[in-house]
């Protein structure tokens, strides 16, 4: 036996208890999704960088978002 070393509970193995890994897993993957947001946003700043596809994608969506604040 030995302890947990993420929730400092008794483990009936000896490693760590595979959710407390996993939870540690997944909070690390949402602090890097959570940095990498403003190296994403980035992208729409500059739209001639961008794909035609995706500033027809863009523009449609303004648009639309227009057009409900108009209502």
């Amino acid at each position: 036996m030995k302890i947990c070393t993420i929730c400092h509970r008794i483990s009936g193995t000896d490693q760590d208890h595979l959710d407390c890994i996993q939870k540690i897993r997944i909070e690390y993957e949402d602090e890097y999704f959570k940095r990498s947001i403003p190296e994403k946003l980035e992208l729409t700043k500059n739209s001639q960088n961008l794909g035609i596809e995706v500033r027809a994608i863009l523009e449609h969506l303004t648009k639309e978002n227009k057009k409900d604040d108009q209502s």
